[in-house]
């Protein structure tokens, strides 16, 4: 069963969609940010991070809080680091919750967030919506952004079939972000994934692929975080195709998906859906057990 109440938590008015196994806290004085995923009674699995923010050329700075957020790629600090401080409007639904921000003035994109519990497990269906109110036509892509706390292993799981009949042509891409090092120890290729260890001292590190098995996941103490979304054959993706990226520093690490390039008329709508689960040792489906192990 899904109780939704309301509570304040980190010094924010937050939302609290439960069940008997899983709990989030969902920000309505700012954001929406999703700040807290808390299963099987453990601690918050995002990260925390009251104190980091981005410049923003405008008004203010961006509050990064920690979670999960929406944002719409490119990445481009005049549109992507907009302040989102105001408050938030919501609305209870079936097994969840919706909530809808004020628009973005300087681009007239408005961004909403629909949350839904499965009644029994610790599962999530997260919907990304993103309209557009301009009176000309606006091109973005969904940007879904999940950070958690470090000291874990994350993967991108790659697939190794080939590409032709004779396994000739090339099957694979690695994206890599100018300020990656790839003599960091925190980078770790296999056949079947790229892996990132999220204990850096100092740095930062981000790489992706184009990712058509969908999920990206990341294994903490004994805990596992999946989260999946559509991957679109032939779909435009920005950032050289990387439908999945990962980026880490010393404070967090971000598990982030892309939907693909969509061009906005006024009321016109971008949705991306991420489907979430959270799993305990001993638990972890077969299909991740290659990948990440048990524990």
């Amino acid at each position: 069963m899904v109780e939704v109440k309301t509570r304040s938590y980190q010094g924010y008015e937050v939302v609290e969609v439960s069940n008997a196994m899983i709990s989030l806290m969902v920000t309505v004085s700012t954001g929406p940010r999703i700040i807290s995923l808390s299963a099987f009674g453990k601690d918050n699995l995002f990260a925390e991070l009251p104190d980091a923010v981005l410049e923003y050329s405008g008004e203010g700075d961006l509050a990064l809080i920690g979670g999960h957020r929406l944002w719409y790629a490119p990445e481009d600090p005049a549109t992507t680091y907009i302040p989102d401080s105001k408050p938030v409007g919501w609305r209870q639904t079936q097994n969840g919750v919706e909530l809808i921000q004020e628009m973005d003035e300087p681009t007239r994109v408005q961004k909403g967030i629909s949350i839904q519990l499965s009644d029994d497990e610790a599962k999530i269906t997260v919907t990304h919506i993103l309209t557009y109110h301009g009176n000309d036509t606006f091109t973005l892509a969904p940007w879904a952004i999940t950070q958690l706390k470090p000291g874990g292993k994350a993967v991108i799981p790659q697939k190794t079939d080939h590409a032709d009949r004779y396994g000739l042509l090339p099957n694979r891409n690695i994206v890599l972000w100018p300020y990656t090092d790839l003599d960091s120890p925190n980078i770790w290729l296999e056949n079947w994934g790229i892996y990132v260890i999220a204990n850096m001292e100092e740095g930062a590190l981000k790489i992706g692929s184009p990712n058509p098995m969908g999920w990206i996941g990341y294994a903490l103490d004994d805990l596992l975080f999946i989260k999946r979304a559509d991957f679109v054959e032939g779909g435009n993706y920005l950032d050289r195709g990387a439908s999945s990226q990962i980026y880490c520093n010393p404070d967090f690490i971000e598990l982030e998906t892309l939907g693909p390039v969509v061009t906005l008329s006024n009321g016109d709508q971008a949705s991306h859906i991420e489907e979430w689960g959270v799993y305990q040792n001993g638990q972890w489906p077969a299909e991740f057990q290659k990948f990440l192990g048990s524990s």
